[in-house]
C-alpha cells in the first residue's frame, strides 16, 4: 500500500522545466555527474517546499533549515536567502506554477575529482537542483488513514547522526520503511535509543488521548516545519498538548493518530502494529487541527 507521500498523478508534470545550476533544463536533461558527491555519498542537504495559491507556504522556516544543514555540513552555496528566493520563483515562473506544487531543493558538495569521502577531495562547485512538480496528496488518505508499523531501526541522537538534519543520505530511514512494508503497513514508527516513540520514518507522528494531543520531545525526530505549525496551533488554541518521553504502550492505547509533513499537511492514521484506533477517520481533533492548519496555509497566501 502507498504511505503518506502518495500522490495523485499529473500529466502536467511531463513537461516541466527542472533548475540545474541556473540553467532551465527539461526533465530528460536534467542529469547530475556520476562524480557528483550527492550521488557518490548523499553528500548535501534538501528542503520541500509548497506553493499554495501563489505563495512559498512557511518559506522563512524552511530557508532557516536549509542553511543551517549546509552550515553544519560546511558547505557554501555561494548564494544568500534572497538570491535562492529569486532562483525558486524563477523556476516557477518557467513552468507557470501559482498553486498546487510541490518543490524539492536540493543542495550537493558538486563533483568531486575522484570518488572517495573526503570532503576536500571537491572542485568547488556545489550542485544546485530545483524540481516544482505539480503534486497533490492522494484523496484517500484522508478517509482510508496510514497502517503504521514499529520498525527495529532506531532514531539516533545528534552525535551520531542527526535526525534533525535534512541529509540526502537516508538509508537508515529506507531501510525503517521496508520492516514497515514487509509487514504490510505503510509507514514505520521508529522508536529513540530509549525505546521512547520518536518519528516515523518520512513524517513527524502525533497521537490523541482522552482530548489532549502527544509527540515525542523532538530531540532525536525531523525538525518538521509543518510539526513546528501543529506544536503552535495547538498552544495558540488551547487543544491540550505534551512533548514527553512515550512508550510504545502509550501509542497503541490513543483514541486517534495523525502525521505530518510538508507535502501530506495532516495525515490521519488508522492503526499501529495491527492495532486499529477507535475514532472514525480523521479522528476530531485531527479534523479540528487540519482545519486550523488550512487556515493558516490560507493566511500565508492572503
Amino acid at each position: 500500500m502507498p504511505g503518506s507521500q502518495d500522490f495523485t498523478a499529473d500529466p502536467r508534470n511531463a513537461d516541466l522545466k527542472i533548475y540545474l545550476n541556473g540553467a532551465l533544463v527539461p526533465r530528460a536533461e536534467a542529469k547530475v555527474s556520476v562524480f557528483d558527491a550527492g550521488f557518490v555519498l548523499g553528500d548535501g542537504v534538501w528542503e520541500g517546499l509548497r506553493l499554495h495559491k501563489g505563495a512559498l507556504l512557511f518559506l522563512d522556516a524552511h530557508l532557516e533549515r536549509l542553511y543551517a544543514g549546509l552550515a553544519k555540513i560546511e558547505l557554501d552555496l555561494g548564494m544568500d536567502r534572497e538570491a535562492l528566493t529569486a532562483e525558486i520563483h524563477r523556476t516557477l515562473a518557467a513552468n507557470g506554477m501559482t498553486d498546487g506544487a510541490h518543490l524539492r531543493l536540493m543542495v550537493t558538495r558538486g563533483e568531486k575529482a575522484a570518488v572517495n569521502q573526503d570532503p576536500r577531495n571537491w572542485l568547488g562547485r556545489p550542485t544546485l537542483v530545483i524540481t516544482a512538480e505539480y503534486k497533490q496528496p492522494s484523496p484517500t488518505l484522508a478517509t482510508r488513514g496510514l497502517a503504521l508499523a514499529t520498525s527495529s531501526i532506531r532514531c539516533t541522537p545528534a552525535d551520531m547522526f542527526d535526525m534533525r538534519l535534512n541529509s540526502h543520505s537516508r538509508l537508515g530511514l529506507i531501510t525503517a520503511l521496508l520492516d514497515a512494508i514487509h509487514v504490510g503497513a505503510d509507514e514505520a514508527v521508529m522508536l529513540d535509543p530509549h525505546s521512547h516513540v520518536s518519528s516515523c520514518n518520512a513524517t513527524n507522528l502525533f497521537w490523541v488521548r482522552d482530548g489532549r494531543v502527544a509527540t515525542s520531545t523532538g530531540d532525536y525526530c525531523f525538525n518538521g516545519v509543518t510539526r513546528a505549525n501543529i506544536i503552535a496551533l495547538c498552544r495558540d488554541n488551547d487543544i491540550p498538548i505534551t512533548l514527553g518521553d512515550f512508550e510504545l504502550s502509550d501509542l497503541h492505547a490513543c483514541d486517534e493518530a495523525f502525521v505530518t509533513g510538508t507535502f501530506g499537511g495532516l495525515t490521519p492514521v488508522r492503526e499501529v502494529d495491527g492495532v486499529a484506533f477507535p475514532a472514525a477517520l480523521p479522528g476530531p481533533v485531527t479534523t479540528r487541527l487540519k482545519a486550523l492548519y488550512e487556515a493558516l496555509k490560507d493566511a500565508q497566501a492572503a
